[in-house]
């Protein structure tokens, strides 16, 4: 396939999962198989056009960011509690990604890690839907420590791809008893700092690569996909809240049990 088209599919895929419980990576892993390009030379591509997602969320919340900076500058107790709340979410995540970097790359490299992935966390969707009462919203701000901290940690499962890292997090937060906006919120917000980390680590690791112009991915394919990572993904988040807001994940946890039935059956017969 023409690494051109490769790179918007790529692109789309990336900004229409990466902030849904249905696991961006495990659908990036899917595509490989699917539509039979490299997945290894397309790594590096896969991290970076995650940065125009984040950025997704910076344009969107903007107001949101800017009121916490200036807030955090006057000194106001619930703008640090923000910052404080995201940034401790997110270290439970970097310590796991810096210490089990070599088993998190063996997964990643096992479609059928994927598809079971998916249908058991279809299965917990469902669970947490039906058996969670829906509690009041409340602002990332006023979330406790220890509770930013307990999410945080379930983000940790999002090492398995097609868990989501999304999922993880927004479900954990709404068992721990936050409301569904409150959980796809902090999700968002603690997206930030754990894929911009993710993408720098990984931008450090392939430099001398990226220096010399190595592969046939290049700069045009990744700037064609962040292009189009970033559009999407701006849809993706602005839909997102107001309908799980309403209707909850249901149809996600369809989505995920369907997917992965037949992913795992196509990998294991045809």
């Amino acid at each position: 396939m023409d690494t051109t088209i490769t790179a918007v599919l790529l692109g789309i895929v990336e900004g229409l999962t990466e902030f849904i419980p249905v696991s961006s990576t495990g659908h990036l892993i899917l595509a490989s198989e699917l539509f039979g390009y490299d997945a290894k030379t397309w790594e590096v591509f896969n991290v970076v056009i995650q940065l125009p997602a984040v950025m997704a969320v910076v344009v969107l919340y903007w107001r949101t960011f800017l009121d916490v900076g200036l807030g955090a500058l006057r000194g106001s107790r619930e703008s640090i509690a923000f910052v404080r709340n995201v940034l401790a979410a997110f270290i439970p995540a970097a310590i796991v990604g810096v210490l089990f970097k070599s088993r998190i790359d063996l997964l990643l490299e096992n479609p059928i890690v994927v598809c079971v992935a998916l249908i058991v966390g279809g299965f917990a969707i469902v669970a947490v839907e039906r058996l969670v009462s829906h509690q009041t919203y409340r602002p990332v701000g006023q979330m406790p420590l220890a509770q930013a901290i307990k999410i945080g940690m379930m983000q940790c499962i999002a090492v398995i791809p097609g868990v989501s890292r999304s999922g993880a997090t927004i479900m954990g937060a709404m068992v721990m008893g936050e409301n569904r906006k409150t959980a796809a919120e902090f999700s968002f917000f603690l997206a930030v700092p754990t894929m911009l980390g993710a993408t720098v680590k990984q931008l450090w690791d392939h430099r001398h690569e990226l220096s010399a112009g190595a592969g046939s991915v290049g700069v045009k394919e990744i700037a064609i996909g962040s292009v189009v990572s970033f559009l999407v993904s701006l849809v993706v988040i602005k839909f997102f809240i107001g309908y799980v807001s309403k209707r909850g994940f249901m149809p996600f946890a369809a989505y995920r049990i369907v997917l992965g039935s037949l992913a795992l059956v196509w990998l294991l017969w045809v």
